[in-house]
């Protein structure tokens, strides 16, 4: 007899439902709270033509399928059809889950909604519709481009290359036009404006990759407007109208001072979150290479040790000085089947900002932390001295690097404490990153480099050679400066207090000036990495 195929009841036979998500134009902070909600409950997601792979890594769970829907595999644009089946075979391969279909913008606009949801009516399979940021407001905002104005009353919006199409609404000077589709069609719709009677004279703004940190906007007039779409990067959308020329007062996006800068920042991911969403709150983009690889000590005993200590009232304090420290606390206690109530009764003191963030995130308030210089000497100057009449326990814990520096011992030590100065954690040099980043380092394709330790400076030059004289240096404090300079680095900005915030907020301040610079001399505004021999010049 065959084998048969099981059919017990509790095997879901229902295809997953499908939830058509608004993935925005292209800023991943343009995603709705439902959105996000969705993706961090798929099953699956199928993306569209622009690339999303960011969203997906933000707010998937670790190792979601994603499917794309965008191209073939010969790289050819799909059709609405094929795509339609690509989300009803996905639906199928997920009974009883959920599959996101994440598209470009908005899904009803210009996106294939109603083939692809008619497609799932016919094939049985359950559905939503999560509207998104549609870029036909979006790009034309983020470009400085408002579509009324008290002289312009009316907005026409026209899909590129379309054939029989009544231009009669989009002809009145007092109607903004947007062109959104492909590229090389464009013209042919811009060649229809002007034969049915728009004025070839009229503004018109390009804008390429819009609402991204690549985003570039050209004005044009609508004569010209053709050929100029057709040299855009993908995705590309032209405003046609009087209001193009209230650009040059109300560009706020790509003016921003860090606007399409390359920012190497040598930490990890997980130490670069707050890192990362300032820089592109500054209008750059970044690009993590880890330095170090944390590692567990080599001979746990002293660290198990310290950690029952910690539960049988050994410890006066406890001294945080790295979010790494904390991750290994954290997981020694979850070995031993701890949890955060164990610190009762004992006092915590936490290095600066992100470490006190790192032991919240754990239920754990820090009774200590520097208001000023967030480093081990900050922390040195705020720790109360030992006094046996107030202090019951006289011993401090601090778990630590391996190569953790003597300063806070010292002087802790000096101040009348006893202290268990422990490995929690060693310290290794990362792997080298890929050869193309190395390159990129060493030619000067990066705009800027962020240390915020001496080691980030020596590990980066040793696993990936030595920044490119043009890309700004960019230091945490005077120690991590005098690093550089020893390794033959011309130090540009320094933060004014040793935090990682700062850094940023500084570097900001250097890219203001060095385009106020060449604004005054009358040069066009270049990125550091524009200024390097055989780079593209291209206005900013």
């Amino acid at each position: 007899m065959s084998p048969t195929r099981s059919t017990s009841p509790s095997t879901p036979r229902t295809p997953a439902q499908v939830a058509f998500v608004g993935a925005g134009p292209g800023d991943p902070g343009l995603l709705t709270v439902r959105a996000s909600e969705l993706l961090a409950a798929a099953d699956a997601v199928v993306i569209d033509q622009v690339a999303r792979h960011d969203v997906v890594e933000r707010w998937c769970a670790p190792g979601t399928p994603v499917v794309d829907a965008g191209h073939g595999d010969h790289g050819e644009n799909l059709t609405h059809a094929s795509r339609a089946k690509l989300v009803v075979r996905a639906a199928k391969a997920h009974p009883g889950g959920l599959v996101v279909r994440l598209m470009d913008g908005d899904p009803a606009v210009f996106n294939g909604l109603a083939e692809e949801a008619t497609a799932c009516v016919k094939a049985g399979v359950s559905f939503e519709v999560v509207p998104g940021v549609s870029s036909v407001t979006a790009v034309p905002s983020y470009a400085g481009v408002p579509l009324t104005s008290a002289s312009s009353t009316g907005v026409h919006v026209l899909v590129a290359g379309a054939r029989g199409v009544d231009l009669t609404g989009a002809l009145d000077p007092k109607v903004t036009v947007v062109v959104i589709g492909a590229p090389d069609k464009a013209a042919q719709t811009f060649d229809a404006l002007i034969a049915a009677g728009r004025d070839g004279a009229t503004p018109v703004a390009v804008t390429e990759r819009g609402t991204s940190t690549d985003q570039r906007t050209v004005t044009t007039t609508l004569s010209s407007a053709g050929a100029t779409m057709a040299d855009g990067r993908f995705p590309v959308l032209a405003v046609v109208g009087s209001t193009v020329t209230m650009r040059e007062t109300l560009s706020w996006f790509e003016s921003k001072p860090l606007f399409g800068w390359e920012v190497l920042v040598p930490r990890t991911k997980e130490q670069s979150a707050s890192t990362l969403a300032r820089l592109q709150r500054h209008g750059a983009q970044a690009k993590v290479v880890p330095t170090i690889s944390v590692e567990p000590p080599r001979t746990p005993q002293q660290l198990e040790r310290a950690v029952k200590g910690m539960v049988t009232g050994r410890y006066e304090w406890v001294g945080f000085t790295s979010v790494n420290a904390v991750r290994a606390i954290r997981e020694k206690f979850d070995e031993f089947g701890l949890d955060a109530r164990s610190f009762a009764g004992l006092r915590v003191a936490a290095v600066g900002g992100v470490t006190a963030q790192a032991l919240r995130d754990w239920g754990i308030t820090p009774d200590l932390v520097p208001t000023g210089e967030q480093s081990a000497l900050g922390l040195l100057e705020v720790w109360p001295a030992f006094d046996p009449d107030l202090d019951p326990i006289a011993r401090v814990f601090l778990p630590r690097a391996d190569i953790a520096t003597e300063t806070l011992v010292a002087g802790l030590q000096d101040i009348g404490w006893e202290v268990d100065d422990v490995t929690a954690y060693r310290t290794v040099r990362a792997a080298p990153p890929p050869a193309s980043v190395r390159d990129a380092i060493k030619n000067g394709s990066f705009d800027a480099v962020l240390f915020t330790s001496s080691s980030t400076v020596r590990n980066l030059v040793g696993i990936a050679g030595k920044p490119h004289p043009t890309t700004v240096v960019a230091c945490i404090g005077p120690a991590t400066a005098k690093t550089a300079e020893e390794l033959g680095l011309r130090v540009d900005v320094l933060a004014p207090v040793a935090n990682a915030d700062a850094l940023v907020d500084a570097l900001a301040d250097h890219g203001r000036s060095l385009a106020l610079a060449a604004q005054e001399a009358g040069e066009v505004v270049l990125r550091p990495s524009q200024r390097r021999p055989g780079s593209r010049r291209r206005a900013t």
